[in-house]
């Protein structure tokens, strides 16, 4: 199992999501009398790509870091 490509695929399809609960929201909201709290749905798959995007975001520097450190070791 790729930890890594399971993360993106899941970034991916949260982004798909977070989309889709924007355009219902803008939806809602156009109605004559709006459903105000559906304006907090997008939230949620917000939150988890921020999350998920962050990670993904500092994988590249984590593993420059992690060679660094084994070359050290490797060196002494």
């Amino acid at each position: 199992m790729n930890w890594n490509k399971n993360l993106r695929q899941v970034h991916r399809w949260t982004a798909v999501a977070f989309t889709l609960t924007v355009i219902v929201t803008f939806i809602a909201l156009a109605l004559p009398e709006p459903v105000v709290w559906l304006s907090y749905v997008p939230l949620l798959p917000l939150a988890l790509l921020l999350v998920t995007g962050l990670y993904l975001f500092a994988l590249p520097y984590l593993r420059r870091r992690a060679r660094r450190t084994a070359a050290e070791i490797g060196s002494r």
